[in-house]
Protein backbone atom coordinates (compact mmCIF):
# COMPACT_ATOMS: atom_id res chain seq x y z
CA UNK A 1 0.00 0.00 0.00
CA UNK A 2 2.67 2.49 1.04
CA UNK A 3 4.68 1.80 -2.05
CA UNK A 4 1.56 1.84 -4.30
CA UNK A 5 0.79 5.41 -2.53
CA UNK A 6 4.56 6.52 -3.42
CA UNK A 7 4.21 5.25 -6.84
CA UNK A 8 0.97 7.23 -7.18
CA UNK A 9 2.11 10.62 -5.86
CA UNK A 10 5.55 10.31 -8.12
CA UNK A 11 2.95 9.73 -11.27
CA UNK A 12 1.04 12.62 -9.95
CA UNK A 13 3.72 14.86 -9.89
CA UNK A 14 5.28 14.23 -13.15
CA UNK A 15 1.59 14.57 -14.98
CA UNK A 16 1.73 18.44 -13.00
CA UNK A 17 5.59 18.80 -14.79
CA UNK A 18 4.07 18.00 -18.08
CA UNK A 19 1.18 20.60 -18.01
CA UNK A 20 3.64 23.06 -17.18
CA UNK A 21 2.72 25.78 -20.00
CA UNK A 22 6.95 25.52 -21.67
CA UNK A 23 6.42 28.21 -24.31
CA UNK A 24 6.03 30.87 -20.79
CA UNK A 25 8.54 29.26 -19.05
CA UNK A 26 11.43 29.23 -22.10
CA UNK A 27 9.92 32.65 -22.23
CA UNK A 28 11.09 34.19 -18.67
CA UNK A 29 13.97 32.16 -18.76
CA UNK A 30 15.16 34.06 -22.12
CA UNK A 31 13.93 37.40 -20.80
CA UNK A 32 15.37 36.82 -17.68
CA UNK A 33 18.82 36.04 -19.59
CA UNK A 34 18.86 38.92 -21.38
CA UNK A 35 18.07 40.85 -17.98
CA UNK A 36 21.77 39.21 -16.61
CA UNK A 37 23.50 40.26 -19.80
CA UNK A 38 22.46 43.52 -19.55
CA UNK A 39 23.09 44.08 -15.95
CA UNK A 40 26.32 42.59 -16.40
CA UNK A 41 26.90 46.14 -18.61
CA UNK A 42 25.77 48.13 -16.39
CA UNK A 43 28.80 46.66 -13.72
CA UNK A 44 31.15 47.86 -16.78
CA UNK A 45 31.45 44.34 -18.65
CA UNK A 46 32.36 42.92 -15.01
CA UNK A 47 30.80 40.44 -12.49
CA UNK A 48 29.97 43.07 -9.70
CA UNK A 49 27.38 43.45 -7.28
CA UNK A 50 24.46 44.31 -9.81
CA UNK A 51 24.93 41.43 -12.06
CA UNK A 52 25.85 38.89 -8.96
CA UNK A 53 22.74 40.02 -7.05
CA UNK A 54 20.47 39.95 -10.10
CA UNK A 55 21.61 36.90 -10.73
CA UNK A 56 21.25 34.80 -7.84
CA UNK A 57 17.77 36.68 -6.94
CA UNK A 58 16.20 35.11 -10.31
CA UNK A 59 17.71 31.64 -10.08
CA UNK A 60 16.19 31.80 -6.08
CA UNK A 61 12.93 33.10 -6.95
CA UNK A 62 12.36 31.00 -10.58
CA UNK A 63 12.53 27.82 -7.75
CA UNK A 64 10.04 29.68 -5.99
CA UNK A 65 8.00 30.23 -9.07
CA UNK A 66 7.96 26.43 -10.09
CA UNK A 67 6.93 25.67 -6.01
CA UNK A 68 4.09 28.11 -6.22
CA UNK A 69 3.09 26.84 -9.44
CA UNK A 70 2.72 22.97 -7.89
CA UNK A 71 -0.12 23.78 -5.60
CA UNK A 72 -3.40 24.05 -6.28
CA UNK A 73 -4.90 26.84 -7.38
CA UNK A 74 -7.55 26.48 -4.56
CA UNK A 75 -4.74 27.55 -2.09
CA UNK A 76 -4.15 30.70 -4.03
CA UNK A 77 -7.90 31.77 -3.91
CA UNK A 78 -8.52 30.21 -0.18
CA UNK A 79 -5.39 32.92 1.03
CA UNK A 80 -6.25 35.55 -0.94
CA UNK A 81 -7.64 37.97 1.51
CA UNK A 82 -5.57 36.97 4.23
CA UNK A 83 -2.55 37.99 1.77
CA UNK A 84 -4.19 41.12 1.05
CA UNK A 85 -4.57 41.84 4.98
CA UNK A 86 -0.71 40.63 5.77
CA UNK A 87 0.47 43.10 3.57
CA UNK A 88 -1.32 46.39 4.68
CA UNK A 89 0.11 45.33 7.86
CA UNK A 90 3.08 45.46 6.66
CA UNK A 91 2.74 48.69 4.99
CA UNK A 92 1.51 50.19 8.31
CA UNK A 93 4.82 48.81 9.70
CA UNK A 94 7.08 50.07 6.77
CA UNK A 95 5.42 53.85 7.26
CA UNK A 96 6.26 53.54 11.25
CA UNK A 97 9.32 51.27 11.53
CA UNK A 98 10.43 51.29 7.54
CA UNK A 99 14.00 51.54 6.66
CA UNK A 100 14.82 55.10 4.54
CA UNK A 101 16.49 55.36 1.49
CA UNK A 102 16.27 58.24 -1.53
CA UNK A 103 13.86 60.10 0.63
CA UNK A 104 11.04 57.81 0.77
CA UNK A 105 10.40 54.94 3.90
CA UNK A 106 9.42 51.90 1.64
CA UNK A 107 11.28 49.14 2.95
CA UNK A 108 11.09 46.38 5.84
CA UNK A 109 14.18 45.08 7.14
CA UNK A 110 13.24 40.98 7.48
CA UNK A 111 17.30 41.01 8.89
CA UNK A 112 18.59 38.93 6.44
CA UNK A 113 16.77 40.72 3.37
CA UNK A 114 15.13 44.75 2.91
CA UNK A 115 11.89 43.99 1.37
CA UNK A 116 9.47 46.45 -0.46
CA UNK A 117 5.43 45.49 1.07
CA UNK A 118 4.06 47.40 -1.78
CA UNK A 119 5.64 45.59 -4.96
CA UNK A 120 4.66 42.57 -3.17
CA UNK A 121 0.73 44.08 -2.93
CA UNK A 122 0.89 44.45 -6.67
CA UNK A 123 -0.42 41.13 -6.93
CA UNK A 124 -1.87 40.54 -3.55
CA UNK A 125 -4.99 43.04 -4.64
CA UNK A 126 -5.47 41.17 -7.64
CA UNK A 127 -5.40 37.84 -5.75
CA UNK A 128 -7.94 39.69 -3.21
CA UNK A 129 -10.38 41.76 -6.13
CA UNK A 130 -10.25 38.39 -8.30
CA UNK A 131 -12.01 36.49 -4.85
CA UNK A 132 -14.22 38.96 -4.07
CA UNK A 133 -15.88 38.95 -7.27
CA UNK A 134 -15.66 35.21 -7.97
CA UNK A 135 -19.12 33.76 -8.99
CA UNK A 136 -20.37 37.07 -8.17
CA UNK A 137 -23.44 37.70 -10.76
CA UNK A 138 -22.82 40.48 -12.76
CA UNK A 139 -25.83 42.84 -11.45
CA UNK A 140 -24.44 42.24 -7.70
CA UNK A 141 -20.75 43.67 -9.55
CA UNK A 142 -22.42 46.56 -10.31
CA UNK A 143 -24.29 47.36 -7.26
CA UNK A 144 -23.04 50.29 -4.89
CA UNK A 145 -21.80 48.38 -2.40
CA UNK A 146 -20.03 46.06 -4.11
CA UNK A 147 -18.43 48.97 -5.93
CA UNK A 148 -17.60 51.02 -2.65
CA UNK A 149 -16.06 47.88 -0.94
CA UNK A 150 -13.74 47.76 -4.32
CA UNK A 151 -12.63 50.82 -4.01
CA UNK A 152 -11.62 50.44 -0.79
CA UNK A 153 -9.68 47.59 -1.25
CA UNK A 154 -7.75 49.67 -3.65
CA UNK A 155 -7.78 52.71 -1.73
CA UNK A 156 -6.66 51.76 2.05
CA UNK A 157 -3.24 50.13 0.63
CA UNK A 158 -2.97 53.10 -2.61
CA UNK A 159 -2.88 55.76 0.57
CA UNK A 160 -0.69 53.95 2.85
CA UNK A 161 2.11 53.67 0.13
CA UNK A 162 1.42 57.60 -0.96
CA UNK A 163 2.61 58.35 2.62
CA UNK A 164 5.84 56.69 2.20
CA UNK A 165 5.95 58.65 0.00
CA UNK A 166 6.15 56.53 -3.16
CA UNK A 167 3.99 57.70 -5.83
CA UNK A 168 4.80 55.72 -8.21
CA UNK A 169 4.09 52.28 -7.15
CA UNK A 170 0.57 53.68 -5.24
CA UNK A 171 -0.39 54.43 -9.27
CA UNK A 172 0.77 51.25 -10.15
CA UNK A 173 -1.18 49.40 -7.46
CA UNK A 174 -4.42 51.17 -8.07
CA UNK A 175 -4.05 50.39 -11.80
CA UNK A 176 -3.82 46.70 -11.08
CA UNK A 177 -6.91 46.82 -9.53
CA UNK A 178 -8.83 49.14 -11.93
CA UNK A 179 -7.75 46.58 -14.73
CA UNK A 180 -9.15 43.63 -12.42
CA UNK A 181 -12.68 45.60 -11.83
CA UNK A 182 -12.67 46.34 -16.34
CA UNK A 183 -12.40 42.06 -16.15
CA UNK A 184 -15.53 41.32 -13.67
CA UNK A 185 -18.11 43.39 -15.90
CA UNK A 186 -17.64 46.86 -13.86
CA UNK A 187 -20.03 49.41 -16.06
CA UNK A 188 -18.02 51.42 -17.89
CA UNK A 189 -19.96 54.45 -17.02
CA UNK A 190 -17.53 54.32 -13.55
CA UNK A 191 -14.74 54.57 -15.73
CA UNK A 192 -15.62 57.52 -17.50
CA UNK A 193 -17.20 59.27 -14.19
CA UNK A 194 -13.92 58.65 -12.50
CA UNK A 195 -12.19 60.17 -15.60
CA UNK A 196 -14.01 63.26 -15.00
CA UNK A 197 -13.76 63.35 -11.41
CA UNK A 198 -9.88 63.24 -12.35
CA UNK A 199 -9.57 65.93 -14.77
CA UNK A 200 -11.37 67.63 -12.65
CA UNK A 201 -9.04 67.16 -9.07
CA UNK A 202 -5.87 67.17 -10.80
CA UNK A 203 -5.42 71.01 -9.86
CA UNK A 204 -6.30 70.25 -6.27
CA UNK A 205 -4.21 66.76 -6.70
CA UNK A 206 -1.16 69.17 -7.68
CA UNK A 207 -1.40 71.38 -4.27
CA UNK A 208 -0.99 67.87 -1.97
CA UNK A 209 2.21 67.04 -3.91
CA UNK A 210 5.61 67.11 -2.88
CA UNK A 211 7.91 69.63 -4.01
CA UNK A 212 10.05 66.69 -6.35
CA UNK A 213 7.01 65.75 -7.84
CA UNK A 214 5.74 68.65 -8.87
CA UNK A 215 9.31 69.14 -10.30
CA UNK A 216 8.98 65.95 -12.08
CA UNK A 217 6.09 67.09 -13.67
CA UNK A 218 7.07 70.28 -14.76
CA UNK A 219 10.28 68.84 -16.31
CA UNK A 220 7.67 65.88 -18.19
CA UNK A 221 5.97 68.94 -19.69
CA UNK A 222 9.17 71.32 -20.26
CA UNK A 223 12.57 69.13 -20.31
CA UNK A 224 15.06 71.99 -21.35
CA UNK A 225 13.46 74.13 -18.66
CA UNK A 226 16.27 72.49 -16.31
CA UNK A 227 18.32 70.76 -18.76
CA UNK A 228 21.18 70.26 -15.79
CA UNK A 229 19.09 69.50 -13.06
CA UNK A 230 15.59 67.97 -12.92
CA UNK A 231 15.88 67.84 -17.07
CA UNK A 232 19.02 66.11 -16.99
CA UNK A 233 18.14 62.52 -16.37
CA UNK A 234 15.15 62.70 -18.89
CA UNK A 235 17.61 64.52 -21.33
CA UNK A 236 20.16 62.16 -21.41
CA UNK A 237 17.62 58.71 -21.26
CA UNK A 238 16.30 60.22 -24.36
CA UNK A 239 19.87 60.73 -26.46
CA UNK A 240 20.90 57.25 -24.98
CA UNK A 241 17.80 55.54 -27.24
CA UNK A 242 18.08 57.83 -30.02
CA UNK A 243 21.97 56.91 -30.36
CA UNK A 244 21.22 53.37 -30.60
CA UNK A 245 19.81 53.70 -34.20
CA UNK A 246 18.87 50.48 -35.80
CA UNK A 247 21.28 47.63 -34.67
CA UNK A 248 23.08 50.09 -31.63
CA UNK A 249 26.19 50.42 -30.35
CA UNK A 250 27.25 47.30 -29.47
CA UNK A 251 27.38 45.11 -26.47
CA UNK A 252 29.63 46.86 -23.59
CA UNK A 253 30.24 49.88 -26.22
CA UNK A 254 27.19 52.35 -24.80
CA UNK A 255 29.07 55.96 -24.70
CA UNK A 256 25.50 57.21 -22.74
CA UNK A 257 25.74 54.80 -20.04
CA UNK A 258 29.72 54.00 -19.55
CA UNK A 259 30.24 57.70 -19.35
CA UNK A 260 28.39 57.76 -16.38
CA UNK A 261 25.52 60.36 -18.15
CA UNK A 262 22.88 57.95 -17.14
CA UNK A 263 21.71 57.74 -13.76
CA UNK A 264 19.70 54.83 -12.54
CA UNK A 265 20.57 52.59 -15.12
CA UNK A 266 20.12 49.76 -13.62
CA UNK A 267 16.34 49.84 -12.31
CA UNK A 268 14.29 52.54 -14.21
CA UNK A 269 16.07 53.37 -16.61
CA UNK A 270 17.73 49.91 -18.04
CA UNK A 271 15.94 49.98 -20.87
CA UNK A 272 17.95 53.27 -22.38
CA UNK A 273 21.04 51.26 -21.58
CA UNK A 274 19.81 48.14 -23.09
CA UNK A 275 18.37 50.28 -26.73
CA UNK A 276 21.60 52.44 -26.66
CA UNK A 277 23.57 48.82 -27.24
CA UNK A 278 21.56 46.27 -29.11
CA UNK A 279 19.15 49.65 -31.03
CA UNK A 280 15.50 49.51 -32.43
CA UNK A 281 16.07 45.61 -33.63
CA UNK A 282 17.18 45.01 -29.90
CA UNK A 283 14.45 46.44 -28.78
CA UNK A 284 11.71 45.09 -31.09
CA UNK A 285 13.06 41.55 -29.58
CA UNK A 286 13.02 42.66 -26.41
CA UNK A 287 9.06 43.56 -26.42
CA UNK A 288 8.46 40.32 -28.56
CA UNK A 289 9.68 38.44 -25.71
CA UNK A 290 7.15 40.38 -23.72
CA UNK A 291 4.38 39.94 -25.82
CA UNK A 292 4.87 35.83 -25.56
CA UNK A 293 4.78 36.42 -22.04
CA UNK A 294 1.78 38.46 -21.76
CA UNK A 295 0.11 36.52 -24.60
CA UNK A 296 0.68 33.29 -23.17
CA UNK A 297 -0.79 34.42 -19.83
CA UNK A 298 -3.84 35.72 -21.12
CA UNK A 299 -3.88 32.10 -23.02
CA UNK A 300 -3.83 30.20 -20.01
CA UNK A 301 -6.92 32.61 -18.16
CA UNK A 302 -8.78 31.73 -21.01
CA UNK A 303 -8.66 28.10 -20.60
CA UNK A 304 -8.80 28.13 -17.05
CA UNK A 305 -12.31 26.88 -15.57
CA UNK A 306 -12.25 28.48 -12.24
CA UNK A 307 -13.44 32.28 -12.29
CA UNK A 308 -10.92 33.32 -9.70
CA UNK A 309 -8.01 31.82 -12.10
CA UNK A 310 -9.45 33.76 -14.95
CA UNK A 311 -9.73 37.14 -13.85
CA UNK A 312 -6.01 36.78 -12.23
CA UNK A 313 -4.60 35.56 -15.01
CA UNK A 314 -6.12 38.40 -17.78
CA UNK A 315 -5.43 41.09 -14.60
CA UNK A 316 -2.11 40.12 -14.45
CA UNK A 317 -1.01 39.93 -18.05
CA UNK A 318 -2.63 43.37 -18.14
CA UNK A 319 -0.95 44.73 -15.37
CA UNK A 320 2.47 43.76 -17.00
CA UNK A 321 1.63 44.81 -20.05
CA UNK A 322 0.36 48.41 -18.35
CA UNK A 323 3.66 48.21 -16.19
CA UNK A 324 6.01 48.27 -19.88
CA UNK A 325 4.16 50.83 -21.34
CA UNK A 326 4.63 53.06 -18.27
CA UNK A 327 8.41 52.21 -18.23
CA UNK A 328 9.41 53.03 -21.74
CA UNK A 329 6.83 56.04 -21.63
CA UNK A 330 9.18 57.04 -19.19
CA UNK A 331 12.29 56.54 -20.38
CA UNK A 332 11.12 58.18 -23.60
CA UNK A 333 10.01 61.09 -22.09
CA UNK A 334 6.41 60.64 -22.99
CA UNK A 335 5.19 60.08 -19.32
CA UNK A 336 6.47 61.96 -16.02
CA UNK A 337 9.18 59.95 -13.88
CA UNK A 338 6.92 58.01 -11.37
CA UNK A 339 9.72 55.10 -10.62
CA UNK A 340 8.11 52.44 -12.59
CA UNK A 341 10.54 49.06 -12.96
CA UNK A 342 10.45 47.12 -16.08
CA UNK A 343 9.24 43.60 -15.18
CA UNK A 344 12.21 41.25 -14.63
CA UNK A 345 15.00 43.03 -16.34
CA UNK A 346 15.37 46.17 -13.76
CA UNK A 347 17.36 45.96 -10.41
CA UNK A 348 14.92 45.14 -7.07
CA UNK A 349 14.69 41.93 -5.59
CA UNK A 350 11.26 43.02 -4.24
CA UNK A 351 9.67 43.91 -7.88
CA UNK A 352 11.39 40.62 -8.86
CA UNK A 353 10.09 38.60 -6.20
CA UNK A 354 6.13 39.97 -6.89
CA UNK A 355 6.43 39.27 -10.72
CA UNK A 356 7.68 35.77 -10.34
CA UNK A 357 4.65 35.30 -7.64
CA UNK A 358 2.61 36.16 -10.18
CA UNK A 359 4.10 33.85 -13.00
CA UNK A 360 3.83 30.89 -10.52
CA UNK A 361 -0.15 31.69 -9.83
CA UNK A 362 -0.43 32.03 -13.54
CA UNK A 363 1.39 28.24 -13.71
CA UNK A 364 -0.68 26.79 -11.10
CA UNK A 365 -3.84 27.93 -12.91
CA UNK A 366 -2.58 26.34 -15.99
CA UNK A 367 -1.55 22.72 -14.43
CA UNK A 368 -5.24 23.01 -12.40
CA UNK A 369 -7.04 24.73 -15.58
CA UNK A 370 -9.55 21.79 -15.41
CA UNK A 371 -10.58 22.44 -11.79
CA UNK A 372 -13.51 24.76 -10.57
CA UNK A 373 -13.88 26.94 -7.48
CA UNK A 374 -17.11 26.67 -5.40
Amino acid sequence: MYIHNRLENKSHFFQKIKQLDYILLISILVLGIVSIVTMYSTDGGQVLFYTKSHFIKFIIFSVLMLVISFFNIRLWFSISYFAYIILVLMLIWTINFGVTASGSQRWMDLYFINIQPSELMKIAIILCLAKYFHRMKLEKVNSFYSVITSLIIIFVPMSLVVIQPDLGTSILISISGIIVLWFVGLNHKYFFYSFLISIVAFPFIISFLKPYQKLRILTFLNPDRDPLGAGYQIIQSKIAVGSGGLTGKGFLKGTQSYLEFLPEKHTDFIFTLYSEEFGFIGSLFLLLIYAIIIYRIILIGSISRSYFAKVFCYSFGSAIFVYIIINMFMVLGMLPIVGSPLPIMSYGGSSMLATMIGFGIVLSAKIHSQQSIA
